[in-house]
């Protein structure tokens, strides 16, 4: 029993991460997830979430480290994974308008903390780097960069952010360069995120070349 006690902490401790308030309580925060598997594949030539890692599907495999590190999750796409799927509108329509979608769906589900917002086409994303990003103590979104970079499809995003994304996506934008310009982010940089991965990481799969590439750093 004791063992079970244990593991069940351990759990929640994967999904939570602490906020203080400014009366100096310190409160366990829920992570909700989003996995985005709707994006077109024109470049690749089939669906990305059919590009398989170590014989796993990275709708499988991206489903499973997203769960990892948060709760409750969804898929935002067609359905191709065992999570509760929801869908943009319309489908294909980008990133911020999944994000809506997702958050609304969680929302509406009883989470209305943090999202961590995940590409299905990042294939080695792992599960230590969504927990430090879960467990990342700033206040607001927290996006980490490569070069300079925003990579805001591997980012964790505030209740007030998802409240920006929504109203951005009814007033008709569809950028998420537009939300990052709207909200307060923490911006983490090598120096920061290196602790839980390197800068391979954040790297997609959008072309036959990039496919190329991920099976041969596979052999190495």
């Amino acid at each position: 029993m004791a063992r079970r006690a244990t593991r069940a902490w351990a759990t929640r401790r994967r999904i939570e991460t602490l906020s203080t308030e400014h009366d100096g309580t310190v409160l366990c925060v829920r992570i909700g997830g989003l996995l985005l598997t709707g994006g077109e594949s024109r470049r690749l030539g089939f669906a990305k979430h059919e590009v398989r890692v170590h014989g796993e599907r990275l709708a499988d495999r991206s489903a499973r480290v997203l769960a990892h590190a948060c709760d409750p999750v969804r898929e935002v796409g067609p359905g191709v994974t065992d999570l509760v799927a929801v869908r943009e509108d319309p489908p294909g329509s980008g990133p911020l308008a999944a994000l809506h979608a997702g958050a609304d769906a969680l929302r509406i589900d009883g989470h209305d903390g943090p999202v961590i917002l995940l590409a299905v086409d990042l294939p080695f994303v792992d599960e230590r780097l969504l927990g430090w990003l879960a467990a990342h103590p700033a206040s607001g979104s927290v996006v980490p960069r490569v070069a300079g970079a925003a990579q805001s499809v591997c980012a964790r995003f505030a209740p007030s952010a998802l409240m920006t994304a929504s109203e951005l996506v009814a007033a008709g934008v569809r950028s998420m360069h537009a939300l990052l310009d709207e909200i307060e982010i923490t911006y983490v940089d090598e120096a920061d995120w290196g602790v839980a991965c390197d800068a391979r990481a954040f790297t997609d799969i959008d072309t036959p070349q990039d496919l190329a590439a991920l099976e041969q750093q596979r052999r190495q």
